[in-house]
């Protein structure tokens, strides 16, 4: 496609990056979470094609993510060393910048829903905690008990990580190789997977971008990572990119890995493939950065780097088959 040209819509989504050894993984196991990929594209797909916003079509594909137990955010959301749950989710908009944010949610069944909230409401931009609750759940987002978000795989994730390493948290990916590895208790992929996020480019050339997470196996109760910090772990900007981030957020606070890539697209030219393997693979692996991103610039262009075995993620145009991946060495369509 020409950069001139008027782009065709595009959704990408991942459902976060990790050490997902092909040991430990079934080919039906894969095969779900493909299936599941699949679908959640083909929903956001259909609405950017009936004309959508971006903003619209990610926030739908974040909650669908949130609702599946085969992913770290919402239902089967990761426990905290205290064996609960704190939620985060981010939205962006890229026409104006607009942003909302929830931070250590314990009852909110969508979080991303709540923070479209907050971006609604023109001010504040993050809320966190019991003042996050309330605001959400006035305007209409819908509560549960703190207990549906668990799951008994979670559960068991939990204690092997805190048997095997200590009071070190550990990014989903690994700690269930951790569960994989114990005999009596056998990788199920149900217990799952790190942030998922949801970047698009809609039809009137608007970008958006969301992302959700339980945040990190074992992680201590009250830390927040990048997923509901503008700039770290979201960011969506029409003069550039949209982007969603999954790995070990310190890192990517540290290197404000979301906004980066805008920056170097903005500041220093460098196109979608280049800024954003110039983020993932130079700037965060010194930092202890392990992860990768998701983003798709104003052209239609869509990235999907990491720096780890596998990263689920998947891509659509309206009028296109979806593309899904998981491991390095697929192919997954994207273009340089």
């Amino acid at each position: 496609m020409s950069p001139t040209s008027q782009p065709v819509a595009v959704i990408a989504l991942h459902g976060g990056a990790g050490t997902l050894t092909r040991r430990a993984i079934t080919p039906a196991q894969q095969s779900l979470y493909r299936e599941t990929l699949t679908q959640i594209l083909q929903a956001g797909q259909a609405l950017l094609a009936q004309g959508a916003s971006a903003l619209d079509a990610v926030t739908e594909a974040v909650r669908l993510l949130e609702e599946c137990p085969l992913f770290n955010a919402g239902k089967g959301a990761v426990y905290t060393s205290e064996a609960r749950h704190e939620l985060d989710a981010c939205v962006m908009r890229g026409s104006d910048l607009a942003s909302g944010a929830v931070a250590g949610v314990r009852c909110l069944r969508n979080p991303v829903l709540a923070a479209r909230a907050v971006l609604a409401s023109g001010s504040p931009v993050l809320l966190i905690g019991e003042g996050a609750e309330r605001f959400a759940l006035a305007r209409g987002c819908e509560a549960v008990a703190p207990d549906w978000f668990g799951t008994a795989e979670r559960l068991a994730q939990l204690h092997s990580v805190q048997a095997s390493a200590g009071q070190a948290p550990a990014l989903d990916h690994d700690a269930q190789n951790l569960l994989a590895a114990l005999p009596t208790s056998p990788l199920d992929e149900r217990s799952k997977f790190g942030t998922v996020g949801a970047v698009a480019l809609d039809a009137q050339g608007h970008l958006a971008a969301a992302t959700s997470t339980g945040g990190v196996t074992n992680k201590l109760p009250g830390r927040v990572g990048d997923s509901p910090l503008v700039g770290a772990g979201t960011y969506a900007n029409d003069r550039t990119v949209a982007v969603s981030c999954t790995g070990m957020g310190e890192a990517f606070i540290r290197a404000l890995a979301a906004h980066d890539v805008s920056a170097l697209m903005d500041y220093a030219g460098l196109s979608l493939a280049d800024a954003a393997h110039r983020v993932v693979m130079d700037k965060l692996p010194p930092l202890g950065g392990r992860g990768g991103l998701i983003a798709v610039d104003r052209h239609g262009r869509v990235a999907l780097p990491f720096n780890t075995e596998g990263m689920y993620r998947g891509w659509a145009r309206v009028g296109a088959a979806p593309r899904v991946a998981i491991y390095a060495d697929e192919e997954d369509g994207t273009q340089p």
